[in-house]
């Protein structure tokens, strides 16, 4: 030992390295991350890398106290950056990425809630840096030998051949790796496509580097797909398929000449056509509102005596209990486009912002569009956050009306958003301006007063806050319950509205929560709630529910999401849908498979709960899944996730109708011309159409 504290590059390297890796171990131990896993001796491997070049860098300046600063640097960036993940991931549900940077200027209102979230406990990680700078004072008379560069340059040499061989052949070997994980260690290297899991097995300052190798050289996941296209076998048909030609898709993928777009191609043309049943066309005709609740959780229906009118639409619903909306950056937003895509978002990535000029053919808008309705969106709040102006009109969206367009009052105070109830009793009256001839019509409505924060006082905060006096919740559950008493006055007045109007019985209205209530302490939520939210992902429940009059209250137990949203209501209107362009199912259908998946490629059903990150199960029955049939589950969520990734990125779905049109265009005409007798040689010549 006390040759290494003689030694100057050992001084620093040995210093460096212990205090690198104690900050990973203190961040495992705090996020509950197995400690005693090989992803551990990894991510020690990976410290020893870093900090064996750091240790040269420094021995190359000439004075101590220079040294000893740039090691000071070092060591507490560390503890900054594993005490910021910490808290971004409990927070907002993933860890912070640099795809996810371009959001940053937009939710600087954020901060003051943000950093008031976090726990005493994540302040933890800045001990090595305390230690280091007490280092600083017991052995400030301590002499320090200087080393040569070029023995600096040897020893370095030599820990970062062995130390990257060893590295390589952690992440290549197939006998270091689990089967079971749903991306494999050489694929986190190349693309660092899943943050969660990428901190598991490389830590946090591995993951920086990946993430920042990704962002500046993406490299796109690979997954496999059949090469060709399977033919369904007619004789399976019933008189209940779901019979959809693809002859022009067909043509579309045999001319494709782009490798990627022919990949997506061929791996949505293989999948199911879910057949028709017993819901199919139950609401055909009937106008639809879809409401997507700012920060709503299942308080919203704990409590039916706060919230009489939600309580009084459960009664004529559809209710989903094991309904989630996962958290992920831009969670309203992403979780918005999800409902209207049946797509996932990209994870740690602000997904409809960042690819805002996609156009979506067949999202929810226009499946409504093509079937005569007239369609809107609204949201009572500004584009400070984000353009759903250019999203919406490019989702199909008839009309969009921001707060301004709504005529409503409203303030730019973070704190203080506008009222719900009088963003619907706009909404009424756009809907009688657009429906003057007896039309149908389809909405969106996203909400803004239960939006945080919920740590002071606020104006919706402030509203109906004596109405859970005496109840010893928490204040900022109270302000919560606040703000989600005006979202239950806004949905009676939409119900009396439409009643009114003698339209309430030809609508339906579906209703979810987007996100869990950022700003509250799961501790708290568990004061209120009926379960515990530190449980298995239990934060992300929110309420689901189909209502209509002349439904008869049904609670529902499958496990679903956000992505299930379009399949589900398409076949329940009757709308005209390729159920193959959706990762999300049809809740009806037969085969529709009980599962909820989380940003990180996590899982839920009624079976069990599979921790991606961690490549933990916990069962919740007797029955229990073999390793085979885990590895198929994994491998089926990974293949959606990627997929869905892989299309919003090449904007396939705008290119798929656009040669698929112009087919359709070219059949038609010559349908025409053989109708007319005109010399199809002569047409075809004369208008260079190829066949």
């Amino acid at each position: 030992m006390k040759k290494i504290l003689s030694n100057s590059y050992l001084n620093i390297f040995f210093v460096l390295t212990l205090s690198l890796f104690t900050e990973e171990l203190i961040f495992r131990i705090i996020s509950d991350s197995h400690v005693f896993t090989f992803g551990t001796v990894r991510i020690l491997v990976e410290t020893i890398i870093i900090s064996s070049l750091l240790t040269f860098i420094i021995n190359l300046f000439k004075h101590s106290i220079a040294k000893k600063i740039a090691m000071g640097i070092i060591i507490f960036a560390g503890a900054f950056y594993t005490c910021f993940q910490l808290g971004f991931n409990s927070f907002i549900g993933v860890f912070a990425s640099l795809n996810a940077s371009s959001q940053l200027d937009e939710v600087s209102d954020y901060v003051k809630d943000f950093f008031s979230s976090f726990k005493p406990l994540y302040f933890l990680t800045v001990i090595p840096f305390v230690l280091f700078i007490i280092g600083l004072f017991v052995f400030r008379k301590h002499k320090v030998e200087k080393c040569k560069i070029w023995k600096t340059a040897v020893a370095t040499l030599v820990i970062e051949v062995l130390g990257v061989s060893f590295y390589a052949a952690s992440i290549l070997v197939p006998g270091l790796q689990n089967k079971l994980q749903l991306i494999s260690n050489k694929d986190l290297f190349l693309t660092a496509s899943n943050p969660a899991i990428t901190v598991d097995q490389y830590g946090t300052f591995g993951f920086l580097f990946l993430d920042l190798k990704a962002y500046l050289f993406p490299t796109e996941l690979e997954i496999d797909a059949s090469g060709e296209v399977i033919s369904r076998d007619e004789d399976l048909l019933t008189a209940d398929s779901r019979v959809i030609n693809d002859i022009f898709w067909k043509q579309v993928i045999s001319e494709e000449t782009n490798p990627a777009l022919k990949e997506i191609d061929t791996y949505l043309i293989n999948q199911n056509i879910t057949d028709t049943n017993d819901m199919t066309g139950i609401f055909k005709d009937k106008n639809a509102i879809f409401i997507l609740g700012e920060s709503v959780n299942d308080i919203f229906y704990e409590y039916p005596e706060y919230y009489p009118n939600f309580a009084k639409m459960l009664e004529h619903s559809y209710f989903y209990e094991n309904n989630y909306s996962p958290r992920n950056s831009c969670a309203t937003l992403n979780n918005e486009f999800s409902g209207m895509t049946s797509l996932y978002s990209i994870v740690n990535t602000c997904t409809a912002s960042t690819y805002k000029e996609n156009v979506y053919p067949y999202s929810l808008f226009n499946l409504y569009n093509n079937a005569g309705y007239v369609t809107f969106s609204a949201h009572d709040y500004t584009e400070a956050y984000y353009p759903r102006p250019t999203i919406h009109s490019n989702m199909g969206s008839g009309e969009y009306y921001n707060v301004q367009k709504l005529g409503i009052s409203y303030s730019n105070e973070y704190k203080n958003w506008a009222n719900d109830d009088e963003f619907f009793e706009s909404v009424l009256k756009i809907i009688d301006s657009k429906t003057t001839s007896g039309e149908h019509f389809m909405s969106w409505l996203t909400t803004v007063s239960s939006h945080q924060p919920y740590g002071y006082d606020s104006i919706q905060g402030n509203r109906y806050y004596d109405m859970t006096e005496g109840t010893g919740f928490p204040t900022d559950v109270r302000r919560y319950m606040s703000k989600l008493k005006i979202v239950d006055n806004a949905l009676g007045i939409l119900l009396d509205g439409l009643e009114e109007r003698g339209i309430l019985e030809d609508t339906v209205i579906v209703f979810y929560g987007d996100h869990y209530p950022y700003g509250i302490s799961k501790d708290n939520l568990n004061k209120v709630l009926s379960y515990d939210t530190n449980e298995d992902m239990n934060a992300e429940q929110v309420p689901f529910i189909i209502y209509n009059p002349s439904i008869n209250g049904e609670k529902k137990q499958e496990y679903t999401t956000y992505v299930n949203v379009l399949p589900t209501l398409a076949n329940m209107f009757g709308l005209d849908y390729d159920p193959r362009y959706y990762v999300g199912e049809d809740l009806f259908s037969d085969d529709y498979q009980s599962i909820v998946v989380f940003a990180d490629g996590s899982w839920k059903n009624e079976i069990a709960y599979y921790n991606a990150s961690k490549n933990d199960i916990k069962y919740y029955t007797e029955k229990t899944y073999t390793s085979d049939e885990i590895a198929e589950i994994n491998k089926k969520v990974q293949s959606k996730i990627s997929y869905s990734n892989k299309i919003v990125k090449n904007n396939y779905f705008n290119d798929l109708n656009n040669k698929i049109t112009a087919k359709k265009d070219v059949y038609d005409e010559l349908s025409k011309i053989m109708c007319l007798n005109i010399d199809i040689d002569n047409y075809l010549k004369e208008n260079d159409v190829t066949e």
